[in-house]
């Protein structure tokens, strides 16, 4: 099939790529290298059956070519880079998935979004199913992100009910492992990119705030599931691990990796950093027979060894 990727550069999009050209697709990758990276794109290149162009989705995608499945992922997804410019984030979001589902309709293609777990805000319904509303601050720090993502849910369903194209909606949660970048301030990554440089683990408010992490491995084969799905498949689907790890307990499993004892510096807990955070899966259970399979630890060795090679290397940036 012909494929296309959005945010094909980033540390998602480049790991659906590479599984989708194993599988001997055609892929073409749309990016505007703000957070996504070159680098990522490099192993795909010798690759006849792969196509890079660089191009911001807040842009009409003036593309001849047809494809047949779309999986939508542009848009900084860590807090560092979506407030950095929280304007440009909004219309990624809006404009550009606007952009990007009028391609969709042109095409008939099935196009599949990757919301967050963000639409969930700080949830006071623990662990989250797709039915809970959320509780998000829409006017703080973090709502370029969380109110984009939301009104990109919204555009979906505007869509579908008035062209009839097939989507798929799917709500990620904390995702981890090759292809991050080092400075994205995930705490996954922080945490590991300091303690290679023997620096303290920083943590925000007392790292009693929980995470469910999910293996970028098996965060891929979840998408996929949705994409492949029935047509009857199309309200939104939680994916990611329902695992439950508090942060104090994410630095002694690193520490284990690092056969070392690791110091913690604490700072201030940022406005609106949710204090819970862990999927309800169920529905992605039943429609789609997925679940994780990668346990914390295992993802953990295979991101630390992916950093540490680059850290030797010197492209530890």
């Amino acid at each position: 099939m012909n494929i296309l990727v959005t945010g094909g550069a980033g540390f998602l999009g480049s790991n659906l790529c590479r599984s989708l050209l194993l599988d001997g697709h055609n892929v073409t990758s749309i990016d505007n290298f703000d957070s996504g990276k070159k680098e990522n794109l490099k192993p795909f290149k010798v690759n006849s059956k792969f196509t890079s162009i660089e191009h911001d989705i807040r842009n009409p995608l003036d593309i001849s070519e047809k494809f047949e499945e779309i999986y939508h992922l542009a848009c900084p997804a860590s807090p560092k880079f979506y407030q950095k410019n929280p304007i440009a984030t909004t219309e990624t979001c809006v404009i550009g998935t606007i952009n990007v589902l009028k391609k969709a309709v042109k095409d008939k293609a099935t196009i599949l979004f990757t919301s967050t777990s963000e639409v969930y805000g700080d949830p006071e319904v623990h662990p989250q199913p797709e039915s809970y509303k959320g509780s998000v601050n829409f006017t703080g720090i973090r709502s370029c992100y969380d109110e984009g993502k939301r009104c990109a849910e919204s555009l979906f369903y505007d869509f579908r009910r008035t062209y009839g194209i097939r989507i798929k909606v799917a709500r990620l949660f904390n995702t981890y492992g090759p292809n991050m970048r080092p400075d994205d301030g995930r705490v996954v990554s922080n945490f590991i990119c300091q303690s290679i440089e023997d620096k303290p683990l920083t943590i925000y408010g007392d790292g009693t705030q929980t995470r469910s992490f999910c293996f970028v491995d098996d965060l891929i084969l979840g998408l996929r599931a949705l994409m492949s799905s029935s047509d009857e498949v199309y309200e939104p689907i939680n994916l990611g691990n329902p695992t439950e790890f508090s942060l104090l307990e994410l630095v002694e499993e690193i520490s284990k990796i690092t056969n070392r004892k690791l110091s913690i510096e604490h700072k201030p807990l940022p406005l609106d950093d949710p204090k819970i955070r862990r999927p309800d899966i169920s529905k992605a259970k039943k429609e789609l027979n997925w679940s994780p399979s990668i346990n914390l630890q295992e993802g953990l060795k295979k991101t630390y060894s992916y950093f540490l090679s680059r850290h030797k290397k010197g492209v530890f940036e």
